[in-house]
């Protein structure tokens, strides 16, 4: 399986702070915004990764990432030249997908939780269709909804944003598809706006009988960080785990040390990197430790 993660749109949400930045370029606490859903691709099992940006901030994930090789990964960037709609992504690397599965997550969302790399790892293995969460929340409304068969645990429908939501699980931006998901993208017709919705290729996939959800538990904690408030909240949560465990939450190179992807000698060498930063020290520590 491979990943895509969606990092564009104007941030217009986060003025003036993303005026000049890519949103998903600014940080969540101690490190950037992208290395949450990164993290959560590579504790999936995913290690070729595309990066779609837009024309003006593209650079900049290119500088931070590079080609992902110093983290045993592979990283591709793509450009969406302008708000097409999340299901966009998939037409915008069509090439890169090449007939695999693949997995979408949106740049700024950020997942932590108790048993969160078992849900990842089971989602991965999708052997057909595709698989979408469900998180409940107080305000459904400002979300896309999934309504389930109380009996059966199966979809019966899927809303964007609806003023009288059927149910208060809100969608989270991670979602698992098959190989037929760039056939079924661009079968989608686009909203007034233009845009190729995610939730009008969802119900493709429910129409189909292949829609699958798992509903995250009360320990699972999902943001959505495209406003100042839920990126302070963000920050704020993050902080108050790092501090109470002495653990760091989507740290890339423990990650893929942990995962085999890296060597004590290379994660050595990204630790002297960032040695002057508590986040350098941190990673010294995981050798420390050893």
């Amino acid at each position: 399986m491979k990943g895509i993660i969606l990092a564009g749109g104007l941030g217009t949400r986060l003025y003036p702070m993303t005026k000049s930045v890519s949103k998903q370029i600014l940080p969540v606490y101690d490190k950037p915004m992208i290395y949450y859903p990164l993290s959560i691709l590579m504790l999936s099992g995913i290690k070729e990764i595309l990066i779609i940006s837009t024309p003006n901030h593209l650079s900049l994930y290119k500088t931070l990432l590079g080609t992902g090789e110093e983290l045993g990964l592979s990283f591709k960037y793509s450009i969406q030249d302008k708000p097409r709609g999340l299901a966009d992504a998939f037409i915008v690397g069509e090439d890169f997908i090449a007939g695999n599965k693949v997995s979408l997550i949106l740049g700024d969302n950020i997942l932590y939780g108790q048993s969160l790399t078992t849900i990842l790892q089971r989602a991965s293995k999708l052997a057909s269709g595709a698989m979408i969460f469900g998180h409940y929340v107080q305000n459904p409304s400002s979300y896309g909804v999934v309504e389930i068969d109380p009996q059966t645990k199966k979809v019966i429908s899927i809303e964007e944003k609806p003023s009288i939501p059927k149910s208060n699980y809100a969608i989270p931006g991670l979602y698992y598809y098959d190989e037929k998901v760039v056939k079924l993208a661009k079968e989608v017709t686009p909203s007034k706006g233009g845009e190729i919705e995610i939730t009008d290729l969802n119900r493709k996939y429910l129409e189909l009988g292949e829609l699958n959800v798992e509903l995250f538990g009360r320990g699972l904690a999902w943001f959505d960080t495209g406003t100042p408030e839920r990126l302070l909240e963000a920050s704020s949560f993050i902080a108050a785990i790092q501090k109470r465990q002495g653990l760091n939450i989507a740290c890339l190179e423990e990650i893929a040390y942990n995962l085999g992807y890296i060597d004590d000698t290379q994660l050595e060498k990204h630790a002297i990197k960032q040695r002057n930063s508590d986040y350098g020290k941190y990673l010294m520590t995981l050798l420390e430790k050893k």
